[in-house]
């Protein structure tokens, strides 16, 4: 047993002493990468040393399986958030389909707003509104149904493709890469649950169970006969912020040992993740290329990157994935 375990960590330490070797120019050659739409450099180097270390079993740095627990963002993080994130364009075509219903919505804010397709004025509090309406009332099969059929067929005005197909092909090669790697990956999100949760598993391969993020209350009914799960106008919480770490604790009960965001709503499961005791990863993505996708930071209403945010990351030495520089492709 003695023999074994010591050729285990000289195993061990043979593997993170080739993978460190060959973590330049290799590996951007090399069938063998692991994640190949990344450019060489920091940041690409900072993941596959991570997940080497972690995996290494006997190694300082070592995970065990139970606890490898990856989180990631959503919006601007695994897919495009800008101009406007996608479920609020859902949620506006579904209130424009819905006023033939509600002729009152033609004299009220911020319904008819909405349908002059006049979105300058509205501020968090009609955007929250206008998700509950259009998310609640129907059972959580049916608002899976209208999701799905939504997502089908709406396109980016930009780059003129289904939503679904604008996710971010170097953060899809990480996911991939950490469950290869026995990681648990879990989506946390300040978008709605079940609105994720319709597409997740199709375009991440993540399931509806490793999906987190804001949702309403439900409430169980019965409708000719069967039981039904029916989506309230009543909020149960809200996943940003500090209810990302809340909603962690409430549903896995283990902190993240990696995390990725991109703006101030993931500051707090970045944070939390760091004051895990054993090994962690912090990474954010910054979006600074309009050529290819869009550049936007501090001064952005959606997906905000605050200097505040920039300046605890170079605190607390976090990585901050860049998208022109770290990227060689973006879909």
């Amino acid at each position: 047993m003695k023999r074994t375990f010591l050729s285990g960590i000289a195993q061990c330490i043979f593997n993170l002493g080739m993978a460190y070797l060959f973590l330049g120019t290799a590996y951007a050659s090399s069938v063998s990468d692991p994640l190949p739409s990344w450019n060489e450099g920091q940041v690409k180097h900072a993941i596959i040393r991570f997940v080497e270390e972690a995996t290494c079993s006997g190694g300082a740095h070592y995970i065990a399986p139970a606890d490898r627990i990856a989180t990631f963002d959503n919006d601007g993080t695994l897919w495009v958030e800008q101009p406007m994130y996608t479920e609020v364009l859902f949620s506006f075509e579904q209130i424009k389909a819905l006023m033939p219903a509600h002729p009152e919505w033609k004299t009220q804010s911020p319904f008819k707003e909405i349908a002059a397709n006049d979105y300058s004025h509205l501020d968090k509090k009609s955007l929250m509104e206008v998700w509950v309406v259009t998310h609640s009332g129907m059972s959580v099969e049916q608002f899976e149904e209208v999701a799905k059929k939504w997502l089908a067929t709406a396109k980016d005005k930009r780059f003129k493709q289904h939503y679904t197909s604008l996710v971010y092909q170097p953060m899809l090669e990480v996911m991939d890469y950490l469950r290869k790697n026995k990681f648990k990956v879990f989506i946390v999100s300040g978008g709605g649950q079940e609105f994720v949760r319709a597409y997740a598993e199709k375009t991440y391969d993540v399931p509806p169970e490793n999906v987190i993020g804001t949702v309403l209350k439900t409430h169980y009914v019965y409708q000719k006969g069967e039981p039904q799960l029916i989506n309230m106008p009543s909020i149960l919480f809200i996943d940003n912020e500090e209810g990302k770490p809340e909603a962690i604790q409430l549903f896995f009960g283990k902190k993240p040992v990696i995390a990725f965001g991109n703006s101030d709503g993931d500051r707090q499961m970045l944070e939390w993740t760091q004051s895990n005791k054993g090994p962690h990863l912090m990474l954010l993505v910054h979006h600074d290329d309009a050529q290819r996708e869009y550049a936007y930071d501090t001064q952005s209403k959606v997906g905000t990157f605050s200097a505040s945010l920039m300046e605890e990351a170079k605190n607390k030495h976090w990585d901050v994935i860049s998208m022109k520089q770290d990227w060689k492709t973006i879909f």
